[in-house]
């Protein structure tokens, strides 16, 4: 195939749709990412319990408790970048979100007294209870957010 076969597909709407909006789609992915990992930096630091350390410890209890934190991140975020029009409106959902979502989390646990240290003494049925009430406060955010 020479050039000139080419110029025509490369002049078609859809790759013209593309090439306008594959940047657009990358910007809003990397502000969404920057949010979640954003908010799982303010929750590890707001946690009574270090997970990062345990989790480098090898526990296994930490590790599901902050994986259910980055899912119960990335939910409400997901349906936040979805209904966002603009980067503009991705920041100011995605902030919102991130709070109200960490302010949950916070509830959640102390609500659930007693599991941060059974979480530092590796018990994951502790850590399962809690990202099941992590995980379904972010369903309930993200259908809020959709209203």
């Amino acid at each position: 195939m020479d050039s000139s076969s080419l110029s025509p597909l490369l002049e078609s709407a859809e790759v013209q749709a593309f090439a306008t909006g594959f940047p657009t789609t990358l910007a809003h992915l990397g502000v969404t990412l920057v949010l979640m990992l954003a908010g799982a930096v303010v929750y590890a630091l707001m946690t009574p319990w270090k997970e990062i350390a345990l989790i480098r410890e090898g526990n296994a209890a930490a590790a599901v408790a902050f994986a259910g934190v980055l899912v119960g991140l990335s939910i409400p975020l997901a349906v936040s970048l979805s209904v966002s029009t603009s980067l503009k409106d991705i920041v100011l959902w995605g902030v919102a979100t991130v709070v109200l979502q960490l302010l949950a989390f916070r509830i959640v646990d102390v609500l659930l007294t007693g599991l941060p240290q059974r979480i530092r003494e590796g018990e994951v049925a502790a850590a399962v209870l809690l990202v099941g009430a992590k995980l379904a406060t972010a369903l309930i955010l993200a259908a809020a957010l959709t209203g």
